[in-house]
């Protein structure tokens, strides 16, 4: 939203918004574009009648402003139709979906056009990616070239239209990543998400592509009755776009990459963790696949710099380094967690978790999150986000995740919030700690908390 926000005013459109909360780095983006964000719902907001109300997906009947657009018979539009609508009509729309990498491979996906446009501008991108790209600065860039890259979200659109949002692209190619049971929110079980993802592919012409994960059974099924032609990618030996030769070295990866069995490229880069080649390797395929040429492809990937909360390191304290991840699933945090573990090979490795995301909150993948966390050498839990809001029946419990690490052998902490968790923690971490804070949200500004105490610690 906040993006399309950017958008909409870089195309002349006067834009403000409100949200509960809003927190870096969008809320940073928006306030540079000069766009006024109201924290809190309420009717006042729009005194001045606009000409049309775009309606995110968290807001729901009740809510203080779309009673008053209902009531006042104000135009709205849901961020996807009006996406559409407005920005990807008579464009060659490429489309990167699945539950995990998707932002972090359309960043790489633009950054290896806006690369190769340094030779061709007609290839220069438009983009729309859900996370700040490092390499731009920006989540957003809107221009008059024929290609539109586009993250693909399979949440739900808004409160009258419960289809995921990414049925509104309509791609000419895509990217899928990988399918798992996510947002137990909306969709009931796995099968409900699978139906979604094969709605997405059927989308695609017959004269596009689609660049598949091959390590994934979910994405096979989802793939299988594609029009379109179907690439895979990954370590399996048919793969169109196959992965070799991978080694780590700190936080660089370095792969060989195959393309119909022969030769393509030998690709770095600057980013810890196998999943993280991944989807470089998805961004390079379906780059490659649309013309761009592999030296730039090569070049592009070298310099990626990554996207904000995306294992960025926010301190340095003490010898102790705070990393900053966008944990939303059990299988995120796995692979962020690994990513860690090669970056930083011999540190001890912490991860501070807020269940925020609508996916943790929920006892559902209870055992998958305990699995993933046991991979730190300490873990220590808040209490969930907004925990009114989920039945207690389906209520994860941090002290009952807590309880079976420790039976793993694994020491473990639940604690109340950002504040409390901080002072438990920060005097016992030494130098060469290296802690991973995971959460989709704010978690009450634990970035800026926990590197303060270990300041004062040090004066103490």
């Amino acid at each position: 939203m906040a993006s399309l926000a950017g958008m909409l005013k870089a195309a002349g459109h006067r834009v403000q918004g409100s949200d509960s909360a809003a927190y870096p780095p969008m809320s940073d983006q928006l306030a540079e574009m000069g766009i006024r964000v109201f924290e809190r719902y309420d009717a006042a907001n729009l005194a001045e009648r606009p000409d049309l109300v775009v309606v995110g997906n968290a807001i729901s009947r009740g809510n203080a402003e779309l009673e008053f657009v209902l009531d006042e018979g104000i135009p709205f539009t849901s961020m996807a139709a009006l996406l559409h609508e407005e920005f990807l009509l008579g464009r060659e729309t490429l489309v990167v979906a699945g539950t995990h990498g998707k932002t972090t491979t359309t960043s790489m996906l633009a950054w290896i056009y806006e690369v190769a446009s340094r030779d061709d501008a007609r290839v220069a991108p438009s983009f729309l990616i859900g996370g700040v790209a490092e390499n731009f600065g920006t989540s957003f860039m809107v221009r008059d070239s024929r290609t539109f890259l586009l993250e693909g979200d399979e949440y739900d659109t808004a409160f009258f239209d419960k289809g995921p949002k990414f049925l509104h692209y309509f791609p000419n190619a895509a990217i899928l990543t990988h399918v798992e049971f996510d947002h137990a929110d909306i969709y009931d079980d796995l099968k409900a998400v699978k139906t979604a993802f094969k709605r997405f592919v059927n989308l695609i012409p017959r004269r596009g592509r689609l660049v598949a994960f091959d390590g994934s059974e979910n994405v096979t099924e989802c793939v299988t009755k594609a029009f379109c032609a179907v690439e895979r990618y990954g370590k399996a030996l048919d793969s169109h776009w196959r992965v070799s030769e991978l080694t780590h070295d700190g936080g660089v990866v370095r792969w060989r990459l195959d393309r119909a069995g022969e030769f393509c490229a030998r690709l770095m880069l600057p980013m810890p963790g196998e999943h993280n080649a991944m989807n470089a390797t998805a961004a390079a395929a379906l780059a490659a696949g649309q013309g761009v040429p592999v030296d730039a492809i090569v070049e592009a990937l070298a310099t990626f710099k990554s996207v904000k909360r995306r294992l960025e390191v926010k301190a340095e304290m003490n010898g102790v380094t705070i990393v900053d991840d966008f944990a939303h699933h059990p299988t995120a945090i796995r692979e962020t967690l690994y990513a860690l573990r090669h970056a930083y090979a011999g540190r001890r490795l912490w991860a501070v978790l807020e269940p925020r995301s609508n996916t943790l909150r929920r006892n559902v993948f209870e055992d998958d999150l305990v699995a993933s966390l046991a991979i730190a050498d300490r873990v220590v839990l808040a209490s969930v986000f907004n925990p009114e809001s989920i039945p207690l029946e389906e209520r994860l419990e941090p002290a009952v995740v807590a309880a079976k690490l420790r039976a793993r052998g694994t020491p473990a902490l639940a604690l109340a919030d950002a504040r409390e968790i901080v002072a438990a923690i920060a005097p016992e971490l030494e130098p060469g700690d290296v802690v991973a804070i995971l959460s989709n949200g704010g978690f009450g500004d634990i970035y800026h908390l926990l590197p303060e105490a270990l300041k004062v610690l040090t004066h103490a």
